[in-house]
C-alpha cells in the first residue's frame, strides 16, 4: 500500500480530527443545520466515479482494467482508515455524532449499504464487461478446465517447482487453532475428509503475496495472444499435493481486511521513530473490519469464518470470483500500446532550457531570471524539480539544502542528491515525515540512510505531520547569500510526479526565501513565527488567512466591486470555510469549486449556495494540485501549496501555500479554471443533494473534451527555446 502504487491518493484521514482538532468553529445559527454532505458518502461517491471510469468503453481497454483496480486499491484503504476509524469510536464509546450530526452506527449502515453496491457493481463490470473484452484483445484469463492436457502439464511443472515449495498449509483441529489471517491476503478454505478414519477437517491455505497474481500459460505465446490463470485458481487445482491422502470436499477463496491505523502518542514516547516500529508491528494484528468470500462459499464454511474473525453480517460480503481486482495491476504492465493511452514523454519547460546553444542546462540562471510555475506531469519533474536539487548539490557556491520530505520512491535520487550534498561537505537538513500513512517503513529507511551520510534528519513538530512541499537552497553569489526556493503541491516522488498532476513553483525571490528560512527553522528549533510575507501556514494562520480573504470578497460583492472565488483541491470538508463560502455565496461572489475526493457543500442550494459550483475531473493522471485564487477587486491573490480543506491539513498538520506573483502565473490559473467549467470539457457536476452527474458526451453523443489531453497536447507544443523576458 505504498505511495508508489496507489495510483489514485484517497486523501482519506486516519484518526477523526472533526473530533479533536484544537480549532472550535461556533456554529452559525443563520445557516440551515442539514447544509453539510457527509464526508464517507462523498468519498465513495469519489470512488464511484473511478468504477465510472472503468466502465467507459471510449477508454483504452488496459486503462479500464488499471480503474478498476485502483477502485479496489481505494476501497481497501477506505476500510482500514474510515470505516475502522468509525468502528473504534464505537467500540470505545466515542461515538460523537459526524460531520452531519449523525449517530455513527447510522452511518456505518449507510457506508455498507453502498459499498456492498459498489462493490458488487465493480465486479460485475469485471466479469460481464471487462473480462470478456481482454478474451477478445487477446488477453485470456483462463480457467483451469478451459485448458488442455499440454497446458496442465505446464502448469503443473510451474506449480511443483515455483509454488508448492513456498505454500504452506495449516490445519485447524484441536491441536491447531485457527489461525492468524494477515490482512488484504487471499486464502483459501479447504475441507478435506481423512481418507482412513472419515473425519471432515478444515484447513486453511494463504495465497503467497509475493507470487504474480496472474500465471502466465505460455511463455512462447506472442504478446497479442496470451493467457493466465489466476494463482489461486493453480493452486486450488493442486490441493491433492498439499493435503496426500486426504479427499478434497470443497474450497472456497476468503479475504479479511483489517484495521491497520497506526496510532503513536508522541507525548509519551522518548523515541519516535522506535514507538512507530512497534505500532506497525501491531497493525498486522488489527481487528477484522470485512471479510470478503465468493459467492459459492457453503454455509458451514462462511458460519466457521464468521465465529473465528467475529465479524457481522453486514461485514460480509459475498462476491463472484476472483475476489482482489486489485490484481488486475499485473494485468495493467502488459506491454499493449493499443490497449493504453498514447505515450507521453513531458517536456522541460523552456525557461530551464539552455539560452545558448550546446550549453548544459543552469536552473540557478534560469530562475534568477524569473519565477518559473511547473506543471507536473505535462512539464517533466526530472528535468526541473529534481535537477534543481541534483545542481545544488553538485554547486560548490551552494552552501545549505533544506528540504521536506512527505512520501517519496524507493530508490529516490532526490534523497541521494542530499546525500551526495551531505558528504560534500553541505549543510543539509531533510524533514521527514515518517508517519505518512502506509510509507512509514520506507520513510523511516531512508531517515537512516540520510543520518548516516551527515544529513540533519528532524521529524517535525510533536502532534503535527509536516505535510508541505518546500526545498531551500542557499548559495553563495558575489560575496552574498542568495536564495533558491521550490514551493510545490505534490511529494518529491520522481515516480508519482509522472502519475499525479500537481504544481511548483522555482523562484529566487528573497522574500519567500526568507519566509522558507524562518519555516525551517521553526520546524527544525523552538522558534513559533507569527509572520510570513508570501506564506500563508498551517496550523496558525492559514485557515484565518482563508477566511480573512473570503470575507473579502464577500464585503466587496455586497458593495458592488468585483469579486470572486475559485479553487482547486483533493477534498473540502472544514465546516468554517464551507459557511463562509455559503456567506459569500448569497452576497453574489461567484464560487468555482474544483472537487477531486470529498466534498462536505451543497452548491446549487437556492438562499445557500445558488451561486456556487462544484466539479469533478477524473482522467489519465491524478488531479493534485492545490490552487486557491481571489479576485479581490482586480488585484487577484491566488496561492498554491499542499493544504486540502479539511481539519486535518488546517489543524493538526504543518501546510504552507505560497502566493503566485507573476501575471503571467495568475493569467494561466485562470485560464485552467475556465476550462475546468466550460460546458465543452468533461467532468462531474454536483448537486445540492450530494449526487455527481457525469457529463462526457455532447447532445450529438461526440465526447466532450478531455482537460488534460488538451493540456498534454498544448504544452508539449510549446517552444523549446526562448525566455519570456
Amino acid at each position: 500500500m505504498d505511495g508508489e502504487n496507489i495510483l489514485l491518493d484517497t486523501g482519506l484521514g486516519s484518526d477523526f480530527d472533526d473530533d479533536f482538532a484544537p480549532f472550535v468553529y461556533e456554529n452559525d445559527p443563520s445557516l440551515p443545520a442539514d447544509r453539510y454532505l457527509d464526508r464517507e458518502l462523498s468519498w465513495l461517491a469519489f470512488n464511484q466515479r473511478v468504477l465510472e471510469l472503468g466502465e467507459d468503453p471510449d477508454l483504452p481497454l488496459l486503462e479500464r482494467a488499471n480503474f478498476l483496480a485502483i477502485f479496489a486499491s481505494n476501497l481497501d484503504e477506505f476500510f482500514m482508515v474510515r470505516v475502522a476509524g468509525l468502528k473504534r469510536r464505537i467500540l470505545t464509546g466515542l461515538a460523537v455524532p459526524t460531520n452531519v450530526g449523525r449517530a455513527p452506527l447510522d452511518v456505518l449502515a449507510d457506508i455498507s449499504d453502498k459499498a456492498h453496491e459498489l462493490q458488487a457493481r465493480h465486479a460485475a463490470v469485471y466479469r460481464e464487461v471487462v473480462f470478456p473484452a481482454l478474451e477478445e484483445s487477446g488477453i485470456t484469463i483462463a480457467s483451469w478446465s478451459s485448458l488442455d492436457e499440454g497446458d496442465r502439464a505446464q502448469m503443473r511443472e510451474i506449480f511443483s517447482q515455483q509454488i508448492f515449495p513456498v505454500l504452506m498449509p495449516l490445519a485447524v483441529d484441536p491441536a491447531h487453532p485457527f489461525p492468524y489471517i494477515s490482512g488484504l491476503s487471499l486464502n483459501l478454505s479447504v475441507r478435506v475428509r481423512n481418507s482412513r478414519t472419515g473425519k471432515e477437517q478444515f484447513a486453511r491455505l494463504k495465497v503467497p503475496q509475493m507470487l504474480p497474481r496472474f500465471v502466465r500459460i505460455d511463455q512462447r505465446e506472442s504478446v497479442e495472444q496470451m493467457r493466465f490463470i489466476p494463482l489461486e485458481e493453480l493452486i486450488a487445482n493442486h490441493l491433492g499435493d498439499l493435503f496426500p491422502g486426504m479427499e478434497i470436499l470443497d474450497h472456497h477463496v476468503f479475504r479479511v481486511t483489517r484495521n491497520e491505523d497506526v496510532e503513536v502518542d508522541e507525548d509519551e514516547t522518548e523515541n519516535l521513530i522506535q514507538a512507530l516500529e512497534k505500532e506497525l508491528l501491531r497493525r498486522r494484528f488489527g481487528p477484522p473490519i470485512r471479510l470478503e468470500v465468493t459467492d459459492d462459499m457453503d454455509p458451514v464454511t462462511l458460519g466457521l469464518l464468521v465465529r473465528e474473525l467475529d465479524v457481522t453480517e453486514q461485514e460480509v460480503y459475498r462476491l463472484p470470483s476472483p475476489l482482489d481486482l486489485g490484481g488486475l495491476f499485473d494485468l495493467v504492465k502488459i506491454d499493449r500500446p493499443d490497449l493504453h493511452y498514447p505515450n507521453h514523454v513531458p517536456t522541460t519547460p523552456a525557461q530551464l532550457m539552455p539560452r545558448e546553444p550546446n550549453a548544459q542546462p543552469d536552473v540557478f540562471a534560469s530562475v534568477a531570471r524569473q519565477d518559473i510555475l511547473l506543471h507536473h506531469p505535462y512539464e517533466s519533474f526530472a528535468t526541473s524539480v529534481q535537477a534543481f536539487l541534483e545542481q545544488a548539490a553538485a554547486d560548490p557556491h551552494v552552501l545549505a539544502i533544506k528540504q521536506t520530505l512527505y512520501r517519496t520512491s524507493g530508490d529516490s535520487p532526490i534523497v541521494e542528491a542530499l546525500i551526495d550534498a551531505a558528504e560534500s561537505g553541505k549543510q543539509v537538513l531533510a524533514l521527514v515525515e515518517i508517519k505518512a500513512r502506509f510509507d512509514e517503513q520506507n520513510n523511516i529507511s531512508w531517515a537512516r540512510k540520510l543520518e548516516k551520510a551527515g544529513v540533519h534528519v528532524v521529524y517535525g513538530l510533536v502532534g503535527l505531520k509536516t505535510h508541505c512541499k518546500l526545498a531551500l537552497v542557499v548559495r553563495q553569489e558575489k560575496g552574498v547569500l542568495k536564495h533558491y526556493s521550490h514551493i510545490g503541491t505534490g511529494n518529491y516522488n520522481p515516480k508519482t510526479s509522472r502519475l499525479y498532476e500537481d504544481l511548483g513553483l522555482l523562484t529566487a525571490d528573497d522574500q519567500v526565501g526568507k519566509d522558507l528560512t524562518r519555516l525551517f527553522n521553526e520546524l527544525s528549533g523552538y522558534a513559533i513565527e507569527k509572520k510570513f510575507k508570501r506564506l500563508l501556514v498551517a496550523p496558525l494562520h492559514l485557515r484565518k488567512g482563508l477566511l480573512k480573504r473570503i470575507e473579502t470578497e464577500t464585503a466587496n460583492a455586497k458593495a458592488g466591486l468585483p469579486s470572486g472565488i475559485r479553487i482547486k483541491l483533493n477534498s473540502i470538508v472544514d465546516e468554517a470555510v464551507i459557511d463562509a463560502l455559503y456567506r459569500a455565496s448569497e452576497a453574489g461572489v461567484p464560487v468555482d469549486l474544483w472537487v477531486r475526493g470529498i466534498c462536505g457543500l451543497r452548491p446549487g442550494e437556492p438562499g445557500l449556495s445558488s451561486n456556487i459550483r462544484v466539479r469533478s475531473i477524473l482522467g489519465r493522471y491524478l488531479e493534485h494540485s492545490r490552487i486557491f485564487s481571489f479576485a479581490n477587486n482586480g488585484d487577484p491573490q491566488v496561492f498554491i501549496g499542499s493544504a486540502d480543506l479539511m481539519h486535518r491539513n488546517l489543524d493538526r498538520r504543518i501546510e504552507a501555500l505560497v502566493r503566485l506573483t507573476d501575471p503571467v502565473h495568475l493569467g494561466s490559473l485562470d485560464a485552467l479554471f475556465d476550462r475546468a467549467f466550460d460546458e465543452g470539457t468533461s467532468a462531474w457536476s454536483l448537486d445540492a443533494e450530494g449526487v455527481w452527474t457525469r457529463h462526457h458526451l455532447s447532445d450529438s453523443g461526440q465526447p466532450l473534451e478531455d482537460l488534460q489531453n488538451r493540456l498534454m497536447h498544448e504544452i508539449s507544443q510549446r517552444p523549446r527555446t526562448g525566455h519570456r523576458r
